[in-house]
């Protein structure tokens, strides 16, 4: 059972839990798509523009036999994409309340239902990313305000509720948050750059553990694997306090 070697660190993207998060129409699906043997599992509509493969998902139970064929094997998928996974956690919620015959978690008391419910999606959340395949997860952003010593300031998070952010933010390899940045084009007017932060900050949720990463990548697929493959995995990456340009909100 115990090892007698180290394991290597995974290099390939497709080895990789990833939360990519940001408004909506910024380019999130479009970044997505572009990676290795994507499958979409769409959880909601917006794939119409693009041409990839996908499985509609209605329901908790869609998504359970759909990831039952992707454990199969028998697909050419590398990259397995929920979109949006905070749909899919809804989807979780109705399962367990309907399983239940209840109407709210709170029904259960104490805490349970809430407890079963987040239990059921870590369950299959973790059983997708020890899986050989790249886990993508797709969330949109919203505003919150925080507390601190010297007053208050607003933090740009993924739309999850606290309880299912924290279990995609405890698995994910890289918190990708796609922004806005202002920055002055060749005519020197003021232009908003499609950005993606890869470094934590107070102003908004996103990191890396391969270390691999620069602080902030043009949004598109092909500069962000550039950049994830020509750099040397770092192990502890410093943080950087990067205020986002742009507010967030879905």
């Amino acid at each position: 059972m115990l090892p007698t070697a180290k394991t290597p660190p995974k290099t390939g993207l497709s080895d990789l839990t990833v939360l990519v998060y940001g408004q909506t129409k910024i380019g999130k699906t479009t970044l997505c798509s572009q990676a290795e043997g994507a499958l979409f599992l769409a959880t909601e509509p917006g794939l119409n523009a693009l041409d990839v493969f996908q499985a509609p998902i209605l329901s908790w139970d869609d998504l359970l036999i759909a990831c039952a064929e992707i454990v199969e094997g028998k697909h050419p998928f590398k990259t397995v994409i929920i979109d949006t996974i905070d749909n899919a956690y809804k989807f979780c919620t109705d399962y367990i309340l309907k399983k239940f015959k209840i109407e709210h978690e709170s029904d259960l008391g104490y805490g349970k239902g809430y407890a079963i419910v987040n239990n059921e999606f870590q369950r299959v959340l973790t059983k997708l990313a020890f899986l050989p395949y790249g886990l993508f997860l797709i969330s949109h952003a919203k505003e919150v305000e925080m507390d601190s010593r010297t007053g208050k300031y607003v933090r740009v998070v993924p739309t999850l509720p606290d309880k299912a952010r924290k279990i995609v933010l405890g698995m994910a390899d890289m918190v990708l948050f796609c922004d806005l940045e202002p920055t002055t084009g060749e005519d020197g007017s003021q232009i908003l750059r499609r950005v993606i932060r890869t470094k934590p900050s107070l102003y908004h949720e996103a990191g890396d553990r391969t270390g691999r990463l620069p602080e902030t990548i043009d949004l598109d697929f092909a500069k962000f694997y550039e950049a994830y493959g020509a750099a040397p995995a770092v192990n502890n990456p410093k943080p950087a306090p990067t205020k986002p340009a742009a507010a967030a909100t879905k």
